[in-house]
């Protein structure tokens, strides 16, 4: 079956623009595949393989209903819904060989929306006058490419042309470059890290590579974890060295590294083997000073960087992340191991540092033992996280559950 490059875009208000980027992706040997989420009358002579009723059909809606109803923002969500649903399809059939989207505000958000259902390693970009704002939400923890378009897109001119061009050039570009299997990989770990525990990550990861392991590393600051759990849903991964649970104490205090209520699940609905540690519990993160909520403005607070500010976790909330991470983990199908380093759970969580405050540690350990159930093990070092014999320790437990399998 034929791939396709797929255009996503508003045919009627960006027509001369979507027509000409059409244009330049057939100059360069491509097969294009258009999907319209314009809700106005289009403003292209080109085939429109999937017009705007299809597109909002596909959402349970219809256009008639989204041009007499006259609300560009529900438009813009049944328009974005309605596309992802085609795209996801269309995957589903191995027919996405890249996907280019362009647009202002509403635009971007529906190519962004239409995006979600394509795999890492498919090419997604997109031409915005957004791409300078904050669009985590709408990127999500897809590898999509966002290219400013500097102007507007509206109508055509001199920029404009060579933005296109380039934005074109740079999908097929991507398209013709495959994921290349490694024959001699005997798998591929997933590693949650942070600063707070990057010595051990590193020192992990060597010794993974050293028996033939890929290893992966996720930072830990909310869109990290949710691309981790994510990737381990569409099954990259052959097993996980959960070190740095960090982003549940940012998601029951608020914090700006929260990754949400899913956070340490993956793993355990797919199956496949984790070692599992409370790497930075102690702390939650925050930006700049000012943006601490006052609730917390008595607290334990350490300045890490000018624009990142954490609160050492107090008692009452160290019982309740040992409760929660105790009951995640317990939802594990495969194997899992919980490891306990007692010396210390982040870089400056240490003798002599910062936030080194052990009978908060014992709170959360005892939290986490008492809730831990049966069928998980549990090991318990008497090593600082970042220590080379709780490195070696975790490596050897996470081989242990591979060798398993």
């Amino acid at each position: 079956m034929s791939e396709f490059i797929v255009i996503i875009g508003c045919f009627d208000t960006k027509g001369a623009a979507f027509s000409f980027l059409r244009d330049c992706l057939l100059a360069r040997g491509e097969s294009v595949l258009t999907i319209n989420t314009g809700v106005m009358d289009t403003a292209v002579n080109f085939p429109i393989d999937y017009t705007a009723e299809r597109v909002a059909e596909a959402a349970n809606s219809s256009l008639t209903a989204l041009r007499i109803g006259n609300d560009r923002g529900r438009a813009i969500d049944i328009m974005g819904v309605g596309a992802a649903t085609i795209v996801g399809q269309l995957v589903n059939s191995g027919r996405v060989r890249g996907a280019i989207g362009m647009g202002g505000g509403g635009g971007t958000f529906v190519a962004l929306s239409a995006m979600q259902p394509i795999p890492f390693g498919i090419p997604k970009l997109c031409l915005s006058t957004m791409a300078a704002k904050d669009l985590t939400r709408q990127v999500g923890t897809k590898d999509i490419i966002l290219m400013a378009s500097v102007v507007d897109v509206a109508g055509l001119n001199d920029m404009l042309i060579h933005l296109i061009e380039q934005g074109a050039a740079a999908v097929c570009a991507m398209a013709a470059v495959k994921l290349r299997p490694n024959p001699t990989l005997a798998g591929r770990i997933a590693i949650s890290m942070f600063g707070n525990t990057t010595v051990c990550a590193e020192q992990c990861t060597k010794l993974l590579e050293k028996r033939g392991y890929e290893a992966v590393a996720f930072h830990a600051n909310g869109i990290g974890g949710r691309t981790m759990e994510d990737l381990i849903a569409a099954g990259y991964f052959t097993a996980v060295l959960d070190i740095t649970t960090t982003e549940l104490a940012d998601e029951l205090c608020g914090g700006s590294c929260s990754a949400g209520p899913d956070r340490l699940l993956g793993a355990g609905r797919m199956g496949i083997p984790q070692v599992v540690v409370p790497g930075c519990l102690d702390m939650v993160n925050f930006g700049h000073p000012d943006t601490v909520p006052d609730k917390y403005k008595h607290r334990h607070l350490y300045s890490w960087a000018p624009n990142v500010t954490l609160m050492r976790t107090d008692a009452f909330e160290n019982a309740l992340l040992g409760k929660q991470f105790a009951h995640n983990v317990n939802q594990s199908k495969g194997p899992v191991t919980v490891v306990l380093p007692r010396k210390g759970i982040s870089q400056i969580d240490a003798e002599g540092q910062v936030f080194h405050e052990p009978a908060l540690n014992t709170v959360l350990f005892d939290a986490i033992r008492t809730n831990l159930s049966g069928n998980v093990q549990l090991i318990e070092s008497p090593a600082h996280i970042n220590d080379r014999a709780f490195s070696e320790l975790l490596t050897a437990s996470l081989l242990a559950l591979l060798d398993q399998k």
